[in-house]
């Protein structure tokens, strides 16, 4: 079936929410035709089903836990949870499937649903285009059973010392976070029981923030869309290092003893070397996306490592990666995936990979960076109300054409829609941060014109 979705972005289905799509109406149909989907062979069939601390989560769990049992399919309820956490536990349990109600690092107004396959991958995006098709087919509202055959919900209360326990099952064991002071941001989200737990646990001195969920303020001026606040307390404890989580848990972000950021890149690169150096790296080859700086894609080429990129969205990273046959890949953001211990982007996992080079290495975060000296990249976001296609728009392409002449050989442009947000992302990278910047404001101003 070709990709015909209208619904799904990169990420799943996003919107504000109790607002089309983000409705308990869509929430229900979607439920209800997954599990239509994943309902073949004898026995009961599960899905888990999992959120993030939004207040809207409630109105969208329920819907969705209603589609899925009216199907005839259990429903194994963990409350908020982290997105990995979440994939964990459908592989684990040997679930059909895997639901997460998140809207990730966007503002608490919005939300989202996104699926994982029972092998805790996220599912293709063929699936999911059949799926929109079967939410309004008649043969799936005419496949609804009665009686003892209506599905049924289940509290799994175990969940979080199953996924504490495979975390900490990453870290070596010979080694221990003692003598660590780390500030752990949870952003007001998903990770904020979990995340503080696993590091004390692992000997370090925790200083937490973002672990007060209202419904209200998740990622709000904290996490890692906002890890100034962090930072700031970092400097203050005179903390070795700051771990900012975004509000689903599946991207990090660090910060040195300096304060200084440091991001997916950085830690792709380092966990790049370090696995090279370890002879686990997978064909010499890291997977990153359009939007991975010059720089780390030259500083790994000057170590023998390829880096090979995929369009934006860790599913398109995970896709090569299992194609490939590689074993780590990553994006800026901070979305970074270990095949060798995980399916999907997990912040916590990252930063333990990243803490355990550090011991073994017996440097500071500071020092492992500084490996990496970044080619200026500017990003704008442009607000649109309409996804119009550039191509079909002779200006824009006289302008996006006009922007990579002025940027030469020695620079990249890239304009492409975000697939989880109503933006268009400009974005220049080169030599001349002048120069780059200039490009950038030029053409994200005349884009706007033509798009508003």
């Amino acid at each position: 079936m070709a990709d015909t979705r209208k619904l799904f972005g990169t990420d799943g289905v996003r919107g504000v929410a109790n607002v089309y799509p983000m409705t308990a109406e869509v929430a229900l149909q979607l439920g209800r035709a997954l599990a239509y989907v994943i309902k073949f062979g004898a026995g009961r069939h599960r899905i888990v089903v999992g959120k993030d601390t939004r207040v809207s989560g409630y109105l969208l769990e329920y819907a969705t836990v209603a589609g899925i049992c009216s199907m005839g399919v259990d429903a194994l309820v963990l409350g908020p949870f982290p997105t990995p956490g979440i994939a964990f536990i459908t592989s684990s349990m040997r679930a059909d499937a895997g639901v997460v109600i998140s809207a990730s690092h966007n503002p608490y107004q919005d939300n989202g649903i996104k699926f994982f396959s029972g092998n805790g991958f996220k599912l293709p995006d063929e699936l999911e285009a059949r799926i929109e098709v079967l939410m309004t087919q008649p043969e799936v509202e005419g496949a609804c059973p009665t009686a003892t055959e209506v599905g049924q919900a289940f509290r799994l209360d175990d969940a979080r010392g199953r996924y504490i326990s495979f975390l900490k099952s990453t870290f070596p064991k010979e080694m221990e976070l003692d003598g660590l002071k780390i500030v752990v941001d949870c952003a007001h989200g998903a990770t904020y029981r979990i995340a503080p737990e696993i590091f004390t646990e692992l000997g370090a001195e925790v200083i937490p923030m973002g672990v007060r969920p209202n419904g209200r303020n998740i990622n709000h001026k904290c996490g890692a869309t906002s890890p100034e606040t962090m930072a700031i307390l970092v400097k203050r404890h005179g903390a070795d290092l700051g771990i900012a989580f975004d509000g689903d848990g599946d991207r990090v972000i660090m910060v040195d003893h300096r304060g200084e950021i440091v991001d997916g890149d950085h830690i792709l690169g380092i966990c790049a070397q370090d696995m090279l150096e370890r002879e686990s790296l997978r064909r010499k080859t890291v997977v990153g996306t359009v939007m991975t700086n010059l720089g780390l894609e030259l500083a790994l080429k000057a170590r023998g490592i390829r880096l090979l990129r995929t369009p934006v969205g860790d599913r398109y990273v995970v896709e090569a990666m299992l194609k490939g046959g590689y074993n780590l890949g990553g994006e800026q953001s901070g979305h970074l995936v270990f095949l060798n211990y995980t399916t999907t982007g997990d912040g916590i996992l990252t930063a333990l990979r990243l803490l355990s080079v550090m011991l073994r290495k017996d440097q500071p975060l500071a020092e492992l960076a500084a490996f990496l000296q970044k080619c200026p990249q500017i990003l704008i976001n442009v607000e649109v109300k309409e996804r119009k296609d550039l191509k079909t728009l002779p200006q824009a392409r006289h302008a996006i054409h006009e922007a990579e002449k002025r940027l030469g050989a020695r620079g990249r442009l890239l304009v492409r829609y975000s697939g989880t947000e109503p933006k268009l992302r400009v974005m220049t990278e080169g030599e001349d941060e002048s120069l780059v910047r200039q490009v950038a404001q030029d053409l994200a101003q005349a884009l706007k014109t033509m798009l508003s």
